[in-house]
């Protein structure tokens, strides 16, 4: 990175980017961007904040891109056709991915902790942001979630936290193969499973991220994840169940509130229910362990985890009706959410929106199984189009093709042409004692659609 040339975002309002652009402006760098949720008038409250932090906003038009010393930043999803990646080759201004220059400054790090896996990345980032920040190590996180205890009147998306410690945490994304570019001080793993790219491509990308770490910390209760034991250089295990790893939960009890458990004769509790965040916990403790924390300091500090937003998020209840904003999109995802919620009665009325029609495609089959197995009985599916903001793709998969495919296997699914219809009908169907569960990823939006149903309802 060079902190003396204008950055410029390409999409400054996206998961990935506006922590980025956050870190870059707080460590004095010229930042500016565009979005096109911004042009389209959607998530105002996101730009003010950006704004607030001295970040100019353009539409996305290529009126941002003139100079040639500027560095535009894009995700690797942004295609040549944007008006500002145009822009940038007229002006001869440069272009960088976002996930290599995040590896520039995770790399520059004196300590680097990256947190990897198919599932519980934005969470267990969050968790070990937190033990630091808490045991006053004054960490850098980069998170693709919003962590709910750094948020502030002043920090309303706290994605980002900027600390002098000298430690970059980041979460590090294997779906566009960025993970390649990381190298890690600490390597957590949490698990592997179909996603984004093939299980061929998986396994190298994660076994050549757990080989470059002094200290790898991986989960033994996902086998791809274990296998990767081999690479380490040096290997911290977890688990739930295997008595013979470093550190494993025993005598997990959920509860309404969270869940807790006991881990080398300490007694833990967590704010954030569910089985999987006492996985994340245990891998939380372990990465935070490697970089000199106590583990009795971390049980402790987890105690006041707030967790990361659009995580089993209660929106609230209205009429006996509990709606929840969950970020679950995969089906590993999808089915944790769904065995934490089962812990509990109430019907769930599922509203599960696609984060896109590829994965919908390429997982057709996983989703389905997901589903069929893990839907109780009265459970019902509810399924509008995937989501879509513009580009190429191909529609050869729709959601009803999947909602049919549900059916067959014996479990109620519906699929609907547009969320709104999808809405409705939910709010047809809802009784009480049910819970509403509002499941996506890559749209903010979803969770404005649950805080509607919630109005609806009351």
């Amino acid at each position: 990175m060079d902190p003396d040339r204008p950055y410029f975002f390409c999409g400054i309002g996206g998961s990935g980017m506006l922590p980025l652009a956050a870190i870059l402006r707080s460590q004095g760098v010229v930042v500016a961007g565009s979005d096109r949720a911004l042009d389209q008038g959607r998530l105002g409250a996101k730009f003010d904040y950006l704004r607030s932090l001295g970040i100019v906003l353009f539409p996305q038009d290529g009126s941002g891109v003139t100079r040639s010393e500027q560095v535009v930043v894009a995700s690797a999803a942004v295609e040549d056709s944007v008006p500002d990646i145009q822009a940038a080759k007229r002006a001869g201004a440069s272009i960088v991915l976002r996930a290599a220059l995040l590896a520039q400054l995770f790399n520059a790090a004196p300590a680097s902790l990256g947190v990897a896996g198919t599932s519980g990345k934005s969470t267990t980032t969050g968790m070990i942001a937190w033990i630091l920040k808490a045991c006053g190590r004054d960490p850098t996180a980069m998170n693709g979630a919003v962590m709910t205890n750094f948020v502030s009147p002043d920090a309303p998306y706290a994605s980002a936290l900027v600390g002098k410690g000298g430690i970059f945490v980041s979460e590090v994304d294997e779906s566009d193969g960025s993970i390649a570019l990381y190298e890690p001080k600490i390597a957590v793993v949490n698990n592997i499973s179909l996603d984004h790219r093939s299980m061929d491509e998986l396994r190298t990308l994660f076994r050549d991220f757990t080989a470059k770490a002094d200290v790898a910390v991986l989960n033994r209760d996902n086998a791809e994840t274990e296998a990767l034991v081999t690479a380490a250089r040096r290997a911290v295990t977890y688990s739930l169940h295997d008595q013979t790893c470093d550190l494993v939960a025993r005598g997990v009890l959920p509860m309404p509130h969270g869940i807790g458990f006991e881990v080398d004769g300490l007694k833990a509790e967590l704010r954030v229910p569910g089985r999987h965040n006492v996985s994340n916990a245990l891998a939380a403790m372990a990465a935070t362990q490697a970089a000199g924390v106590t583990l009795a300091a971390a049980v402790e500090a987890l105690r006041e985890f707030r967790g990361v937003r659009r995580r089993l998020e209660v929106a609230g209840t209205a009429n006996g009706i509990t709606v929840i904003d969950d970020f679950a999109h995969n089906p590993d995802k999808i089915a944790a959410t769904l065995a934490t919620l089962h812990d509990f009665p109430g019907r769930l009325l599922v509203m599960f929106q696609p984060h896109g029609f590829s994965p919908l495609a390429k997982m057709r089959a996983e989703f389905v199984e997901c589903f069929a197995r893990n839907l109780a009985p009265d459970d019902i599916l509810f399924m509008p189009e995937p989501v879509y903001f513009g580009g190429t793709t191909s529609r050869k998969v729709t959601s009803a093709d999947v909602a049919q495919d549900v059916q067959r296997r014996g479990r109620e699914a519906l699929a609907f042409a547009d969320r709104a219809a999808c809405g409705e009908a939910l709010l047809q169907r809802a009784k009480e004692g049910d819970r509403i569960v509002v499941m996506g990823a890559r749209d903010d939006t979803l969770t404005h659609f649950a805080q509607d149903l919630l109005k609806a309802l009351a």
